[in-house]
């Protein structure tokens, strides 16, 4: 079993950026695709960004596409989201989420965080 703890979540303004991370515990994650997603208010859960197992390759949802970046440390079994330019439709809370078996967002997502609120104001 993989335990995924996201942190870094707040309160921000519109142009801000804000580095959340997500910790795995339990095991090792360096051989599974990590990923992000988000749920805003009364929309579903959507894929954000993810990385493979390697570190090599990167998934991105047009709508984050040079705003975000996402880094892992295997040394440290984490993965980090970087967000620049947030704007008030990126309010959400952020779910990390990890994949033995990767294929970018259409990966079979294997273990969930619970979340941590984002919320940019305007």
């Amino acid at each position: 079993q993989v335990q995924l703890v996201e942190s870094g979540g707040g309160l921000v303004q519109a142009g801000d950026s804000l580095r959340l991370s997500c910790a795995a515990s339990g095991r090792t994650v360096s051989s599974y695709g990590m990923g992000w997603f988000r749920q805003a208010p009364g929309k579903e859960r959507e894929f954000v960004i993810a990385i493979d197992w390697t570190g090599d390759y990167t998934s991105y949802a047009d709508s984050v596409k040079g705003r975000f970046t996402i880094a892992r440390d295997k040394a440290k079994n984490t993965v980090s989201l970087q967000m620049n330019s947030l704007k008030p439709e990126d309010t959400a809370v952020y779910y990390c989420a990890a994949a033995l078996y990767y294929s970018g967002q259409y990966s079979r997502w294997d273990y969930w965080g619970q979340g941590t609120q984002v919320t940019v104001s305007s």
